[in-house]
Order: structure tokens, then sequence, then C-alpha cells
């Protein structure tokens, strides 16, 4: 029986608020107004608020120049 790896950051699904800031380079305040106003999608584990990292990605894609 194999064990279970630790996800590498390519198979995580969400991140903590500061790997976030870090991702985006924003401000904590920048980043908890992306939240409130929808653009970056959250959920809440136990005490945890996680950043969805797909919203991290669309929100990316949405503010690149094309």
């Amino acid at each position: 029986m194999t064990e279970p790896s630790s996800p590498t950051q390519d198979d995580r699904l969400t991140v903590r608020i500061p790997t976030a800031m870090a991702m985006l380079g924003i401000s904590r305040s920048r980043l908890y107004k992306l939240m409130s106003n929808g653009d970056i999608a959250t959920i809440k584990a136990g005490r945890a608020r996680l950043i969805v990292l797909r919203s991290l990605n669309e929100f990316v894609e949405g503010q690149a120049d094309s």
C-alpha cells in the first residue's frame, strides 16, 4: 500500500491568504477587497479562510491585456 504524498503546488485547490497575497503581489487589504467584491472566491474550513486557486487564475486571466 502506498502512502499518500503531500500535495504539490500544482495539486492544491486552495491556498491561505498570505500565500494568495504573495502569488498576486498585492496587499492584504487589496485581497480582502477583491474577496468582498466577489472577484476572488473563498471557502471556510473550520476557522481558516481559504482562497480557491481557480478563482485566482480566473481573476488574473480576466485582468491580463489581450
